[in-house]
C-alpha cells in the first residue's frame, strides 16, 4: 500500500479490462486517478468502485483520436491536481479478422491508427508539457507483442509498431530530466476487448500465427499487466526508461 501517495495518474481507455484494473489498483496504492474513455456509464462504474474502496478519481469522458478531447483531458486533470505525474497510454481498438496486409480494409486502417496510434501521440504530447515544469514523470504506453513480432492483422501491428518506436523516442528525448517512458507488450490478454468470435478470423493469418506462437500458456490477465504497470508508475522503477517489456507467460 502506498506505493503511488501523492501522484496523479492519467489513464486512458479505462472503461474495461486493464484501464479499469490499473485505476482500481493506482488508486489503492494511493494515487489521485483520472480516468478515461468514450463510454461515459461504464467509466462511471469503475468510478463508483473506486469510491467505495476510498479512492479519489475524476472522470472525464475522451475520445483520445480528438486533439481537443486529449487537451480538456489535460486541462480538466491540472485544474483539480495542479500536475500529471503518471500516463497510462492504455486506450486501443482491435480491427476485426486478424485481416493480412494483402486484405486489410482502409476503414480498419484510419480507426485503429486513429485511436491506437494518433491518439497516443495526442496524450504525450499534450501530458509532457505539464511533465516538464517539473522535469518528472512516468509514461507508460500499452503496446502489444503484435509491434514487436508482426503477430496481429496488418492494421494493428503498424498502429501498435509506431508506438514501440514513440516509447524510445520519447525516452531518448527525455534522458536526463526525470521523465521517462517504458512500454508494457503483452501478448492476448482476457479483456472484453480480445474476445472475438473466431468465425471472424482470417484463418490463413491465424495458421501463420500459431507457427510464432505458443498457445498453451497461460494468458495475461488484465490484474498482471496493472501489476507492472504499477511498478513502471512507481519510483521504485525510476532507473528504468526506454524498455519494451513482454508480458506474456514466454509464449513468444
Amino acid at each position: 500500500m502506498g506505493r503511488l501517495d501523492g501522484k496523479v495518474a492519467i489513464i486512458t481507455g479505462s472503461n474495461s479490462g486493464v484501464g479499469a484494473a490499473t485505476a482500481k489498483l493506482f488508486a489503492k496504492e494511493g494515487a489521485k486517478v483520472v480516468i478515461s474513455a468514450r463510454r461515459l456509464p461504464q467509466l462511471e462504474e469503475v468510478a463508483e468502485e473506486i469510491k467505495a474502496a476510498g479512492g479519489e478519481v475524476l472522470v472525464v469522458q475522451t475520445d483520445v483520436s480528438k486533439k481537443e478531447d486529449v487537451e480538456n483531458l489535460v486541462a480538466k486533470t491540472v485544474e483539480a491536481y495542479g500536475k500529471i505525474d503518471v500516463l497510462v497510454n492504455n486506450a486501443g481498438v482491435l480491427e476485426a479478422g486478424l485481416k493480412p496486409i494483402d486484405c486489410y480494409e482502409d476503414e480498419d486502417l484510419e480507426w485503429v491508427l486513429g485511436i491506437n496510434t494518433k491518439g497516443t501521440l495526442y496524450c504525450t504530447r499534450a501530458v509532457v508539457q505539464e511533465m516538464m515544469k517539473n522535469n518528472s514523470g512516468s509514461i507508460i504506453n500499452l503496446d502489444s507483442v503484435a509491434g514487436q513480432f508482426g503477430t496481429g492483422g496488418a492494421a494493428y501491428v503498424t498502429s501498435k509498431a509506431a508506438v514501440v518506436g514513440l516509447t524510445k523516442h520519447t525516452a531518448m528525448r527525455f534522458t536526463g530530466t526525470g521523465i521517462r517512458c517504458n512500454s508494457v507488450n503483452p501478448s492476448t490478454i482476457l479483456t472484453p476487448m480480445s474476445k472475438t468470435d473466431p468465425a471472424t478470423l482470417n484463418q490463413d493469418m491465424f495458421g501463420q500465427m500459431r507457427k510464432h506462437m505458443n498457445l498453451s500458456v497461460p494468458i495475461c490477465m488484465p490484474e498482471d499487466v496493472a501489476n507492472i504497470l504499477l511498478f513502471l508508475a512507481s519510483d521504485e522503477s525510476r532507473a528504468i526508461t526506454g524498455q519494451i517489456i513482454v508480458s506474456d507467460f514466454g509464449a513468444t
